[in-house]
């Protein structure tokens, strides 16, 4: 089965193609979008062994002209540092605006090899090709690029939309079954914010996945994943670029998520689990901000808990969490802003959680 997506919005319009052994079709679904010309393959030392050879083999087939470049994997790689590389490679292979950069990879890839096409020479193009659950169905899609700075996460960013996105689904199963949890936090989020028949999938889903490592990597299917990514693309395309406030649907769960990375140095946890970490936040904020009911906040507690998400955080104070979620790019003079739930499948955005609050919540991620 294949879903083909079409993401309309200002800047560029694109497809999103969501299949099983997508990786060897990619020069032939590229090459309609774009001539060939070079294509850059930019990838980590995990992802290099696993499927580097065969995209690089598919581009040529179509005519492209390859050459990668790998580096070390890890959230500490997403740094203007690395971008500066990336820029001097770019430089001595002569690549101009016609020819593509592939992002072959999970969220930091995506994010730092679409952060330095966006920037090189104005814009290259970009072909995102995520090989993680996390960025197949949220940090591939939509146009945010971006690298840390400091303790700040993604604080050295624009957006910049790709040209295409392949997601290929068999790539999940060299995934390890970590990193399969911590994409689940992403489903688990649009699944809270659509609500009816996505959440009801991502259940499913979970109750699946109990039944082994295989059955882990079987449930999370092209109807899933093309579902989340159709519920990104249906926000991305009324705020592109984070104007009208529609867009920040999207940071359920992230404000907190952010926090605990910060304030464990990038090191403890991976995003998706910081993710899952974020949304019980949300949930609870939710029931005393929003009305959230206590059987839907129960249900949301239950889901994160069936897919393997931490319960609360390690390593770090809850002082630490909280001063960092006051730095959170969202904070404004009044205080940090929350996405939360009315009810499952209606969000409410800037909503200003009272300090104390704030500082409750984090207390009991904290002891959890």
């Amino acid at each position: 089965m294949t879903v083909r997506l079409r993401a309309d919005v200002p800047s560029r319009a694109y497809d999103v193609v969501v299949t099983r052994g997508a990786l060897d079709e990619l020069g032939a679904t590229l090459a309609p979008v774009r001539s060939p010309g070079q294509a850059v393959v930019c990838c980590d030392a995990n992802v290099a062994p696993l499927y580097l050879e065969r995209a690089g083999a598919s581009l040529s087939a179509a005519g492209f002209a390859v050459s990668h470049v790998v580096i070390p994997a890890g959230e500490a790689q997403k740094n203007l540092d690395r971008a500066a590389e990336l820029y001097g490679v770019l430089y001595d292979r002569g690549v101009r605006r016609r020819d593509v950069v592939v992002a072959l990879g999970g969220g930091v890839i995506g994010d730092l090899a679409g952060f330095a096409a966006a920037t090189y020479l104005r814009g290259v193009g970009l072909v995102q090709v995520p090989t993680t659950l996390l960025a197949q169905v949220d940090a591939a899609v939509g146009g945010k690029v971006a690298v840390d700075f400091r303790a700040g996460k993604n604080h050295v960013g624009t957006f910049y939309q790709p040209l295409l996105v392949v997601a290929d689904l068999d790539t999940l199963h060299t995934l390890p079954v970590r990193e399969l949890h911590s994409g689940a936090a992403e489903v688990a989020k649009y699944g809270f914010l659509a609500g009816g028949r996505l959440l009801e999938s991502v259940e499913a889903l979970a109750e699946t996945a109990h039944d082994g490592e295989s059955a882990l990597r079987r449930a999370f299917t092209v109807e899933v994943v093309a579902g989340c990514v159709r519920e990104k693309l249906a926000v991305v395309a009324r705020d592109e670029r984070e104007e009208t406030g529609a867009r920040a649907a999207l940071n359920l769960g992230h404000t907190i998520a952010h926090a605990v990375e910060a304030a464990t140095d990038f090191e403890r946890y991976a995003h998706g689990e910081a993710v899952g970490i974020g949304l019980r936040a949300a949930l609870r904020l939710s029931e005393r901000l929003c009305g959230l009911s206590e059987a839907e906040v129960a249900r949301g507690l239950a889901l994160l808990d069936r897919l393997g998400l931490p319960s609360g955080f390690r390593g770090a104070t809850a002082a630490a969490v909280v001063a960092a979620t006051a730095r959170d790019k969202k904070a404004g003079a009044e205080g940090t802003e929350f996405v939360l739930l009315e009810r499952f499948g209606r969000p409410r955005l800037r909503v200003q959680a009272p300090a104390s609050l704030i500082e409750e919540v984090v207390t009991w991620l904290s002891a959890a």
